[in-house]
């Protein structure tokens, strides 16, 4: 767990002014620098000692076998794990000779800081080594945004007490040792010697090198250039070894002197190019980084988010530590999909291993809102990776007997890599969620070529898996059988709520689009008979309501299981999935995650206000909150059903997820959905905003302890800003045509520049609803009161 004292609570930036080698593995996680298409995590620059090396590039693994107990029809045989790519993050550094190791010597002062509007992560240190010499060490670190294959140090040394002599050894290294893992299911398998070495060359202060995988045949290509800067005399020096290769550069250094190191680093790889093209790619992308020079990617990755934050920020007066860690979260899922081009959005991002660098259906349902009215043409590129893997879906589902496609649970590359069952056969809501990111996308884009393009295919074919996979029972009712909703502690369920209205909702999206663009509706083979089929089974679709408690069942006949023992269970068995059999949690009443609340958020029009309130009320005692996912669906419901309060507990507990570590699992990589869920608790919960069928609307209302909360979002070209305090909410259309939205069901006319202020009416009063013994998320207000 991370203090809260780790860090200091600043608006733009995240600081740690002391180095906790307990922490390393956490602070390497939350300090790392991606872009999307390349990650880094915040290793030390000279590399020991360190929690969990990582240096990543997105969409490059290797396979490992998935071994089973038995054979069982439709399983994986293998899986998918991303890798440590060459890292070229090491500046070693030397003093009279004595290795610059913060473990010796006196580390007098140690800070590191991650600038979130600068894009940069920078260090600073004050050392002095066992045999005497001192010396201040600055680095300032970056992935670039603009330039999506670079990465770039700077890297400083000056004496502080007297002539030392200072050896700075930059190097590019593959297949560095790592860590083993734990019996934890959510960390990496780990991979040993994952590359082999093709080729390495050493020119003046350049490397190259190249390497292969063994089994899922990609090659990958690094390759740094350095720029150094000190008195005369500066010795330099480049060599190469098995996997590796460095530039070191020597010298004398009095008082008042510098040496610096500037390390311009390039990465690419390829499952289809050969050696030299990987290797020329590489070359040419550091000579645009060079081209560039440091100053002018510092330029450039500071336009870059500029713009971000002028469409992304969200302002929370009256919570400082809040405020802090919403722009925290908004960098990291920035991070995580800003030049990703295609590629998927890890669960993890590019910050760690954990979940083996797997995309699952967070991405669709908890990260793609977020990016598709703060950075659509991000939401745009991961849904143009699904849409990249399609065969194999209509594959999978053919060899499940269905038609249509079935997306994987958990991929890298498109195919199933799940060897648990339950989900990896079972959790056909996943089909439902892509198209649902789909279907907000161009609601909120107006993308027409996209919406006729890969959104049409991608509706259709998860239509027909809906339309294969349910059935119509005697009295003309659809049902969706034997299926495993988000709730991972309920499996091969019967009408699972969730699966079935989003199932719905996807059936009729389908049906929609394909008679907005008959032409590609007829180049895919869909009839007018097909597509009403799919109307049909939406209409007819099944809807579990339990009439004797007045509430909806997460699943036919859930209510009547009987509930968990939840004042037995120790506070030490959380996560119940490490201490309990499968089999008796999901014959149990016990909540891994929102599931009938999440359904309430995404297909909020399919249930009364009051089915909502006595719904959250009746799942809230039953939720453990065992999942990193949790957190922002309730505090969203919470704040729509009045329990205002409440739904700024689990703001609290979203935000700061890993900032103060809570699921315990940092150390492998940050939770970007997580990280994008406090942005959706603060705008959809405390803003109240929802966008469906071309609809926007807002029903803002703030808890206790919030004064003002202003947030920015992208509508079809215009940029609408919303700011909001307990008494009114101000409505102002800053570019674009004008705009018609709703302000708790009221019509509002928006023109630019026009501003449209509105009062809010005062929230419910309402029984707090009680959590699961020692479940209860922390008190906000009283956490602030103590600190």
């Amino acid at each position: 767990m991370i203090r809260q004292a780790a860090f200091t609570v600043e608006p733009w930036c995240l600081r740690e002014t002391e180095l906790d080698l307990d922490l390393l593995a956490q602070t390497e996680s939350v300090f790392a620098l991606s872009n999307g298409h390349l990650g880094w995590r915040a290793n030390l620059d000279e590399g020991e000692p360190h929690g969990l090396p990582g240096s990543y590039l997105n969409g490059v693994y290797e396979l490992r076998p998935l071994p089973y107990a038995e054979i069982s029809y439709g399983l994986p045989e293998s899986g998918q794990s991303i890798i440590n790519v060459t890292n070229g993050k090491l500046i070693r550094l030397f003093v009279d000779d004595e290795p610059f190791d913060v473990r010796y010597g006196e580390l007098r002062a140690h800070e590191r800081m991650l600038d979130f509007r600068a894009g940069l992560l920078s260090r600073r240190a004050e050392w002095v080594s066992p045999a005497g010499g001192s010396v201040r060490v600055s680095s300032i670190r970056l992935v670039s945004f603009s330039q999506r294959a670079v990465a770039a140090i700077c890297y400083d040394v000056e004496p502080l007490d007297g002539q030392v002599r200072i050896a700075v050894q930059s190097e590019l290294l593959a297949n560095e040792q790592q860590p083993p893992s734990g019996g934890d299911p959510r960390v990496a398998a780990a991979l040993d010697q994952p590359l082999v070495g093709e080729h390495l060359a050493a020119d003046g202060t350049s490397v190259v090198l190249v390497h292969r995988t063994t089994h899922s045949e990609l090659r990958i290509g690094a390759a740094m250039d350095h720029l150094i800067d000190g008195p005369n005399g500066v010795q330099v020096e480049s060599r190469v070894f098995d996997d590796g290769g460095s530039v070191t550069a020597a010298a004398v250094l009095q008082p008042g002197e510098r040496l610096r190191v500037i390390k311009f680093v390039a990465y690419g790889w390829s499952g289809e190019r050969s050696l030299p093209a990987v290797r020329d790619q590489v070359w040419a992308a550091l000579s645009a980084a060079r081209q560039s020079g440091w100053d002018g990617l510092l330029a450039e990755q500071r336009a870059f988010l500029d713009e971000f934050w002028d469409s992304a920020d969200v302002e929370v007066d009256g919570d400082t530590e809040v405020q802090q860690a919403v722009r925290f979260g908004l960098f990291h899922v920035l991070q995580a999909g800003a030049r990703g081009e295609n590629r998927p959005i890890p669960a993890k991002g590019l910050t760690g291993p954990g979940y083996d660098g797997h995309a699952f259906w967070d991405t669709e349902t908890f990260v793609l809102p977020v990016l598709t009215v703060t950075a659509p043409d991000a939401a745009a590129s991961a849904l143009r990776w699904r849409h990249s893997t399609l065969p194999l879906a209509i594959e999978r589902a053919s060899l499940l007997g269905l038609k249509g496609a079935a997306f994987p649970w958990r991929t890298i590359a498109g195919q199933e890599c799940s060897g648990y069952w339950p989900a990896g056969l079972a959790a056909f809501h996943v089909n439902a969620d892509v198209a649902d990111a789909v279907v907000r996308y161009v609601d909120a884009t107006g993308d027409e070529a996209f919406e006729r393009g890969a959104g049409l295919d991608l509706l259709t074919h998860t239509a027909r898996l809906w339309r294969s996979l349910g059935h119509h029972d005697a009295r003309g009712q659809f049902h969706i059988d034997g299926v495993t909703g988000p709730d991972e502690y309920s499996a091969i369920a019967d009408d699972n709520v969730y699966t079935n209205l989003m199932a719905r909702q996807n059936l009729l999206a389908a049906a929609e689009v394909a008679e907005r663009h008959p032409d590609r509706a007829r180049e895919v083979g869909i009839e007018a008979e097909e597509a009403a089929s799919w109307r049909d089974a939406a209409r007819a679709m099944h809807i579990p309501f339990d009439a004797t408690l007045g509430v909806h069942p997460q699943s036919e006949r859930f209510t009547m299981h009987q509930v968990w023992d939840f004042a037995g269970t120790s506070a030490d068995e959380y996560p119940l999935l490490l201490h309990f059999p499968y089999f008796e949690l999901y014959r149990k009443q016990v909540v891994k995650q929102a599931d009938l609340v999440l359904a309430m958020v995404m297909c909020g029009d399919a249930f009364t206000a009051e089915q909502k309130v006595r719904n959250f009320d009746y799942y809230e005692p039953l939720t453990v909150r065992d999942s990193s996912l949790s957190a922002c669906t309730q505090a969203v419901m919470a704040a729509e059903v009045g329990h205002l309060g409440l739904a700024y507990d689990y703001l609290g507990e979203a935000a700061l997820m890993d900032l103060r570590d809570l699921e315990q699992n940092t150390r492998d990589g940050v939770h970007i959905a997580s990280l994008a869920g406090a942005w959706t608790a603060l705008v959809s919960g405390f803003g109240g905003m929802r966008h469906h069928d071309g609809s926007l609307s807002f029903a803002p209302r703030l808890p206790e302890g919030l004064t003002r909360l202003a947030f920015s979002v992208l509508i079809r070209g215009r940029r609408l800003r919303v700011e909001v305090t307990d008494a009114a909410a101000r409505y102002l259309l800053a570019a674009g045509e004008p705009l018609d939205i709703l302000h708790h069901g009221d019509d509002v006319s928006l023109s630019v520049g026009q501003p449209q202020v509105r009062p809010v009416p005062p929230a419910p009063s309402r029984a707090r609803p009680s959590q699961p013994a020692g479940r209860a998320p922390t008190r906000r207000l009283l956490s602030q009161d103590a600190s």
